[in-house]
């Protein structure tokens, strides 16, 4: 806890005042959290993927091209994650 804390002390020190700091602070989480969020939604999509491909080899290339479709709504709603606290946060 002792390095939780030094942390937050050198942020709120570095800061000018505390809501710049709580803003950085709530940024570094949103984005972690939505990076984790995105890591285990691919890791589930890919999961699937392999599963579905294992049972029905002869639907490979429409479990494929939805894979990739999956993929992409799943970095995308990251990346408006990513964007809404970056906006937030200059604002």
């Amino acid at each position: 806890m002792t390095t939780l804390s030094t942390i937050l002390a050198f942020i709120f020190a570095a800061a000018e005042d505390g809501a710049d700091a709580g803003k950085a602070i709530a940024l570094g989480v949103g984005g972690g959290l939505g990076a984790v969020g995105a890591g285990v939604g691919i890791g589930i999509i890919f999961g699937k993927v392999i599963e579905s491909v294992t049972r029905q080899p002869e639907m490979r290339d429409e479990i494929t091209s939805i894979q990739w479709l999956g993929f992409a709504l799943t970095e995308a709603c990251f990346f408006y994650g990513l964007v809404a606290g970056l906006i937030a946060f200059f604002l």
